[in-house]
């Protein structure tokens, strides 16, 4: 399966635009963003947790890193509150569960071999974070002002994910839980509605994609 798997395209997801398609866990549906591969995929995903949902015990050899959007979210280290933010490296598995359902953006097989990082933060409160940043890539969440400009250097790839409120980015508005990525070589501008926005960023990590 190849979902927006050309990485020398700036891609746009709409949340609203975007059908939810089953998994193969009952009570669990995704909303595919980008996707290389079938059940085992390099992928970028919104998945959803009906209440009392769960995937079996499964071991992320490329890795996982995870923002929880909705709910809470759960596995053997414990409960993962709304503005969790989570790597798992690879190599570490778990059995992900919602007791009382739980919706996530996660990102998977697109770690460093080598990455034996484990990260857990919450971003709640947090005007500007960095969530995680090494020679490979960064990320981190930032609180925009009303009509603030933020500058997009995607010399090496970026994903911009709207947590809450509204972006322009090339003359596309972005609302909650929309999706864009910029491929690398490129640069843009995207700037807050009139209410502002809190976007997650994650960028310098797709060059090796095109």
């Amino acid at each position: 399966m190849r979902v927006n798997a050309d990485f020398t395209k700036r891609v746009a997801v709409h949340f609203d635009q975007n059908e939810w398609v089953a998994s193969p866990a009952a009570g669990v549906e995704r909303k595919m963003l980008d996707r290389i591969g079938e059940e085992v995929a390099r992928a970028t995903t919104i998945v959803r947790f009906a209440p009392g949902s769960a995937f079996a015990a499964h071991t992320h050899d490329g890795g996982e890193e995870y923002l929880v959007l909705d709910g809470v979210f759960q596995d053997e280290t414990g409960d993962f509150q709304v503005g969790s933010y989570v790597r798992n490296p690879p190599t570490s598995s778990h059995t992900p569960s919602a007791k009382d359902g739980a919706t996530i953006l996660v990102k998977l097989h697109q770690f460093d071999p080598a990455d034996r990082t484990e990260v857990r933060r919450s971003i709640e409160g947090a005007e500007k974070l960095q969530l995680f940043k090494d020679d490979l890539e960064d990320v981190r969440v930032l609180s925009l002002a009303p009509n603030e400009a933020l500058d997009l250097n995607a010399e090496k790839g970026l994903e911009l994910f709207v947590i809450e409120g509204t972006v322009r980015e090339s003359d596309e508005v972005f609302s909650d839980w929309d999706w864009l990525r910029l491929p690398p070589g490129t640069h843009s501008v995207a700037t807050a509605g009139e209410a502002g926005a809190r976007v997650w960023i994650k960028s310098g990590h797709l060059s090796q994609m095109v």
